[in-house]
């Protein structure tokens, strides 16, 4: 029997109540109140990563693949030192289970986006890459998202994380 691995923790929100009396503020797992300035950039970072996100999704639609197909090519493409991934890659990089990876790359590989090779090493084992088709797309997309990151560049910047002398 298969063992599953929890998912691996990405970012530890947990945040500690101030005693009664503090109006309801709350301190950052480092011990730092946060002020409403901080709320306020935190409020402007998740909405300019949202509305990055739903322009990034509706360029992945007009161009013809659905949003999950765009990252897909993405985690392929961006692998360091290879032009490949393994279906574990696929499914660590999108944060799903190892079926809705192959699911995916199914999909993928019917819209000749990507293609499957045996991997030379381990037979039982397949690499995923990008086809001329997959290659394009995604160029033209990362252009496209490339010139609207650059649009919300001050955004996207948030003053209470960045270091502080202690």
């Amino acid at each position: 029997m298969r063992h599953r691995k929890p998912p691996p923790r990405v970012l530890d929100e947990r945040l500690d109540r101030v005693p009664s009396g503090s109006a309801g503020r709350s301190r950052a797992a480092d011990g730092r109140e946060f002020s409403k300035t901080d709320y306020e950039a935190l409020a402007e970072f998740r909405f300019s990563l949202r509305r990055f996100l739903r322009y990034s999704e509706e360029g992945a639609r007009a161009a013809g693949i659905t949003p999950q197909q765009h990252q897909l090519l993405l985690a392929i493409k961006g692998r360091p030192s290879r032009e490949w991934a393994s279906l574990s890659d696929i499914a660590e990089s999108l944060q799903v289970r190892h079926h809705a990876a192959v699911g995916l790359v199914d999909r993928s590989a019917r819209a000749r986006l990507v293609r499957r090779t045996p991997d030379p090493d381990d037979r039982r084992q397949v690499r995923v890459r990008l086809t001329a088709k997959g290659e394009a797309i995604l160029a033209r997309l990362s252009r496209r998202n490339r010139s609207e990151l650059r649009a919300l560049r001050r955004t996207l910047r948030i003053p209470f994380l960045e270091d502080s002398a202690d």
